[in-house]
């Protein structure tokens, strides 16, 4: 018989919600805040020290990173849904064999996807909208960077799964550590050792390196589970539910590759037919979407870190603190986002100004490209809670649907139509198109999942007097 211990003692079902959300959002935050924050310190050095060429050629590189990210989140986010469920039923055998599976995937997973990069990385960077200018600057620093991916998604992944163990302190300590050692040393290499963008690139890495090595340290001390060598031998039952649950996490990621692409590809012909040339509109988008995603994983680290919280007492049945954990968490999440609207929207150069001081055609597009892209951005948080929340209580084609629709199905459209009409500001303008549109469907599937939570929590508190 297995124990169900872990529902009667652990914290996730007696500990006041808010509480518990404050003790997991918090490090979970910091720990992508981190993650994305790798690539923007980079641009922020490589603007001063080689120009906006080198930044521009970190943002052709950067799908690919992104990549990397969504295979990590969606083996690490799926395998600690399936962790927190498991334990909220109690079955521990399962959520052991989860976990277990979770790192063996990702570590082969990761190491494919450097291998496929290196090999193949011209066409790749082209796919990515590499022009002539940028070209040697991208090879440069995306070969060492290939190098390092098998090192960020297997930390990236395992963090997750420890959020979920209880100890997210951890997790935000094994991102720190890296990323501390990458703003020590990319000064260090690009204006000491005059390295360029190759010495972001190993700075990058070696901070990488470090959180890998923190992550895979927690492996033999989890607390809610005992590892052995049988729950690394894949199955491929296991595998597929760990896939399911973090589909949406992978889709949400994935998509931002898609999206940079067109982009990408679409800024450099429309750009060079404008005063700004294609550079100026495909760098200064480049850095808009770098500082979104840094909004986006303040987004999903709140949502990530409500997420075992939610699992485990919608597996537990505690359908009241479900509901709460939601409430919560959407809450903080629309505070973050109109916090970061008014910025975009009435101080955009005193971000822009970070990754470097240019001409005044760039700061002009810079500024258009925040306010233009970014102008729906408070809706961000409300998708961005929804498509997690349907993936911590088991419902990922729901969750993806929802991912699905803000990157490719809103957003690819309205990228080919729109500049048709309004050229170069045309690609600027599908970002609060996709953003209202998406808004208006998680609207309606988390308004049709909360009247689900209110029927099943009713009918929770009217059983005893049925009995």
């Amino acid at each position: 018989m297995e124990k169900e211990v872990p529902e009667r003692k652990s914290p996730f079902a007696t500990e006041p919600i808010g509480r518990l959300i404050l003790k997991f959002a918090v490090p979970s935050v910091i720990a992508l805040l981190v993650n994305s924050l790798y690539n923007i310190v980079d641009q922020i050095f490589i603007g001063w020290g080689v120009g906006y060429l080198g930044n521009g050629a970190t943002n052709v590189v950067f799908p690919i990173t992104i990549i990397a990210l969504a295979l990590a989140m969606m083996i690490g986010n799926g395998g600690a849904a399936f962790l927190s469920l498991k334990l909220g039923e109690g079955k521990v055998d399962l959520a052991k064999k989860g976990v277990g599976n979770a790192v063996a995937l990702v570590t082969i997973v990761s190491i494919v996807l450097a291998v496929v990069f290196l090999v193949f990385i011209n066409p790749i960077l082209t796919l990515f909208g590499a022009t002539d200018a940028l070209r040697d600057y991208a090879i440069e620093y995306g070969v060492i960077i290939g190098v390092g991916l098998p090192f960020m998604m297997i930390s990236a992944a395992i963090n997750s799964m420890i959020r979920a163990d209880g100890s997210p302190k951890y997790a935000m300590f094994s991102m720190i550590i890296g990323a501390i050692l990458n703003v020590i040393l990319d000064p260090v290499f690009i204006f000491v050792f005059h390295m360029g963008v190759q010495g972001a690139a190993i700075a990058t890495v070696v901070g990488q390196v470090a959180s890998f090595v923190v992550s895979a340290v927690y492996l033999p001390r989890f607390k809610t589970v005992r590892l052995s060598a049988p729950a690394f031998r894949l199955s491929g039952r296991t595998c597929g539910n760990i896939v399911t649950f973090g589909l949406s996490s992978f889709i949400t990621q994935f998509a931002i590759t898609i999206v940079m692409a067109l982009t990408n590809n679409l800024l450099a012909v429309y750009g060079a037919a404008s005063i700004y040339g294609s550079e100026i509109p495909l760098t200064a988008t480049g850095i808009v979407m770098k500082v979104n995603q840094i909004l986006i994983s303040i987004l999903l680290g709140i949502a990530t870190g409500t997420q075992p919280i939610i699992g485990f007492n919608y597996g537990a049945k505690n359908f009241h603190r479900v509901k709460k954990a939601l409430e919560i968490s959407l809450i903080a999440s629309e505070v973050v986002s109109v916090v970061a609207f008014l910025i975009f929207q009435f101080a955009p150069m005193s971000v822009v100004i970070l990754f470097g001081s240019e001409e005044g055609l760039y700061n002009e597009f810079a500024v258009k490209a925040f306010r233009i892209f970014l102008m729906l951005c408070p809706l961000t948080g409300f998708q961005t809670v929804a498509a997690v929340y349907l993936q911590a209580v088991g419902k990922p084609v729901q969750s993806a649907i929802l991912s699905l629709a803000r990157q490719i199905i809103f957003f690819i459209p309205a990228a080919l139509l729109l500049p048709l009409a309004l050229g170069v500001d045309g690609v600027l303008w599908t970002g609060p198109v996709a953003d209202g549109l998406a808004f208006l469907l998680s609207l309606g599937l988390l308004i049709h999942e909360h009247n689900h939570l209110k029927r099943e929590h009713r009918l929770q508190s009217e059983a005893p007097d049925i009995a």
